[in-house]
């Protein structure tokens, strides 16, 4: 597998001969799923990564980066339950872990990066900005190193994130023209502090569809911190809001975010 070539404002230097893949076992609830693992060099890190694609046939699959949430990890059950029956209906969906989270776990520097995040005036070590940099440049690799897959129709890219991963995905998608329409799910503005504060630039995703999705129960997202967030983004947009906490987003918010793909994406 070779990696395609993209400069990017979050990581200039790619290096496409980085990047390795090898076949892996899918999820146990999707066993017919076509499962790749892979990995990639990024600002000096090793970022490991999960491709799922759909059973039989051979693409190019319309390809949605999936993002997981803080302390979770590529391959989190909340992210199986939607990146499996994505790739069930069509869609290449690949998942990179965080700095900090799944393989790359470092219990300690995380306990502190979410100290800064919850008190931005103890940033004193950087690890916020650090972590958020970090993040994007995986992001942008990811699509770098997952678009020199045969498998993946590399014009027909969308975002998804949870949570943490729709803060970062916010600042990502706005700078990332290969993203073609993104879905935020359970995202807000306001947390965090200035590294973690994804108004700054998401109107710049415009005219690029993105959609938002939000629980009415959510403990740890306030109402008024989503309703900035999708405030901050230009038309067109759409804001959904689902019966669920910030732990249960209903499968019914699932099934929107993939019948949004499909209309941009498959359609």
């Amino acid at each position: 597998m070779a990696g395609s070539r993209f400069d990017s404002p979050f990581s200039p230097q790619f290096d496409p001969r980085s990047v390795t893949i090898r076949s892996s076992s899918p999820p146990a609830e999707f066993p017919e799923l076509n499962s790749k693992s892979f990995s990639f060099a990024s600002r000096g890190d090793r970022v490991p990564g999960r491709l799922l694609l759909p059973e039989g046939g051979e693409g190019p699959f319309p390809l949605i980066l999936l993002a997981h949430g803080a302390s979770g990890a590529k391959d989190a059950p909340y992210m199986d339950s939607a990146a499996g029956p994505w790739a069930r209906r069509g869609l290449a969906v690949a998942s990179i872990d965080f700095p900090l989270h799944g393989e790359r776990s470092e219990a300690k520097l995380y306990s502190l990066l979410a100290a800064e995040f919850a008190d931005p005036d103890r940033n004193r070590l950087g690890l916020a900005d650090d972590f958020v940099r970090q993040s994007l440049a995986d992001l942008t690799d990811a699509l770098s190193a997952v678009c020199g897959c045969d498998e993946i129709d590399a014009n027909r890219i969308g975002y998804a994130g949870f949570s943490l991963g729709s803060i970062i995905g916010a600042m990502f998608c706005s700078a990332e023209p290969r993203i073609r329409a993104a879905a935020l799910a359970l995202g807000g503005a306001g947390l965090g502090g200035a590294s973690l504060d994804p108004t700054r630039d998401i109107a710049r995703f415009a005219p690029r569809p993105i959609l938002f999705v939000n629980a009415n129960d959510d403990e740890t997202i306030p109402r008024e911190a989503a309703l900035a967030l999708s405030a901050a983004a230009a038309e067109p947009k759409q804001h959904l809001w689902f019966e669920g906490s910030h732990s249960q987003l209903p499968g019914q918010a699932l099934k929107a975010m993939y019948q949004f793909f499909a209309r941009h994406l498959i359609d």
